[in-house]
């Protein structure tokens, strides 16, 4: 039984997802302001975690960010903010998904389906190594040789793709349903961003073992020679 974590200040709101979630089958927990959130966090260990940004004791920002420098939970953001701008942010910060309110609750299920299956799908990957790069996708880690690359989950993610096809050309949609999934409503400036972040990560990488190629600003591949 997969574990949801719902951090929300409304509890009409919080009540309904969890209804919604335990119909499914999952198990849910709501925050109710009784616990540090990162306290609950840390000590139930949740599948995925359903975030408001709004909360009255604390910014949800930074209990995203608090979160992905503990591991690669799955967050998906739920908000009444959902202008481009606070889409961009939280994605930016690792978020795997985002809700802008008013939702229906059966669509809020529905994502926290796929990006619990996409997670699944991309911790298969394992090992990648090209050159002195070497991603490992399960222990949520880079590394040029013994040197660390620091890279968020969602750029991990997308890294370990384009490296399991060298070589091979994708356009911003197909890296989005491949990596966010076709229902990720951020939209493809997601990607350019993202590569944005790996190209500075790797910037120290030789050209020689591979580079990430852009094609007319349609698309990306990563080049290994």
């Amino acid at each position: 039984m997969k574990k949801v974590f719902v951090v929300e200040d409304d509890f009409s709101i919080a009540r309904l997802l969890q209804v919604y979630l335990e119909r499914d089958g999952f198990a849910v927990k709501c925050h109710t302001g009784e616990r540090d959130i990162l306290e609950v966090f840390q000590a139930w260990r949740p599948d995925l975690v359903l975030l408001d940004l709004m909360l009255e004791e604390t910014q949800g920002m930074d209990i995203l960010r608090h979160i992905r420098e503990k591991g690669s939970c799955p967050v998906i953001i739920v908000s009444a903010r959902g202008s481009v701008p606070d889409r961009l942010e939280g994605l930016q910060l690792g978020a795997d998904d985002y809700i802008a309110k008013p939702f229906d609750p059966e669509e809020a299920v529905a994502r926290v389906k796929a990006v619990l299956r996409r997670s699944a799908y991309l911790a298969d990957s394992e090992v990648v190594r090209l050159g002195s790069l070497i991603i490992d996708y399960t222990a949520q880690t880079a590394a040029r040789g013994q040197t660390p690359v620091a890279l968020i989950p969602r750029d991990l993610q997308l890294l370990a793709f384009l490296a399991r096809h060298p070589n091979q050309y994708f356009s911003r949609e197909q890296l989005l349903d491949r990596v966010w999934g076709l229902d990720f409503a951020g939209g493809d400036r997601a990607v350019d961003a993202a590569i944005k972040r790996i190209r500075k990560s790797l910037q120290e990488w030789p050209e020689s073992e591979g580079e990430i190629v852009t094609f007319k600003g349609t698309g990306y591949s990563l080049r290994v020679y």
